[in-house]
């Protein structure tokens, strides 16, 4: 979405409460500093880039955020969080196969980034750029992803011990956002849900591998 699909709140006399303005002034601004980190990156994004796309006084952002880390923050929460929703909805019932649930997720993760290549640029790339908060937060949220793969892997049939799962779940995450992340860099969101068959077939290895007996000592 960007900020001109967001509707312009009437003037002069309106039916809405002042929590429905607050609302719709919030989420004018969320989508304005997507929009314009996209275009000009983090160090290159001021308040008054946004308000001029949000089209909001900088009284009323003051009123919301205390600066434009915390806006964009606000932002990337709110598409987390929509995500992690998104991702958790994709597993489905903890007795189906695990490669099937994994696929799932992947596809429906894959499937948004590609579908939502802005957002995914921003939270992905230009996160990096808005400072430590933004780096710890967007890798708070990678771990949470990393925790439910290797819930999904412990309780799968086919896990007989062997490698922690916490680390299988980190290392599946870590290769996801590495090659997403080259695919974004290169602008090229429509490739990402190509990636999915050969991440399902490493995911697949990687518990053949750690369902074997191992290398033989004697």
């Amino acid at each position: 979405m960007s900020s001109g699909d967001v509707p312009i709140l009437p003037r002069g006399h309106h039916h809405l409460s002042r929590e429905e303005v607050s609302a719709a002034q919030r989420a004018r601004l969320l989508t304005a500093i997507v929009d314009v980190v996209a275009e000009h990156g983090y160090a290159g994004t001021s308040v008054g880039a946004v308000l001029k796309r949000a089209r909001i006084s900088r009284e009323t952002f003051y009123q919301h955020f205390t600066d434009k880390q915390d806006c964009f923050l606000a932002a990337f929460d709110d598409a987390a969080n929509l995500l992690i929703a998104v991702i958790a909805d994709a597993l489905g019932p903890p007795e189906d196969p695990v490669l099937t649930r994994l696929d799932r997720v992947l596809a429906t993760y894959l499937g948004v980034l590609s579908e939502a290549p802005t957002l995914a640029r921003v939270f992905l790339i230009e996160v990096y750029g808005a400072g430590p908060a933004a780096v710890a937060r967007r890798l708070a949220v990678q771990d949470r992803f990393a925790v439910a793969i290797a819930d999904v892997i412990l309780h799968g049939q086919r896990w007989r011990g062997g490698l922690d799962p916490q680390f299988l779940g980190r290392a599946v995450i870590g290769a996801v956002s590495a090659l997403v992340t080259a695919h974004l860099a290169a602008d090229e969101p429509a490739e990402l849900p190509g990636l999915r068959g050969q991440l399902v077939a490493f995911i697949d290895a990687l518990l053949d591998d750690q369902a074997s007996d191992g290398p033989d000592h004697d």
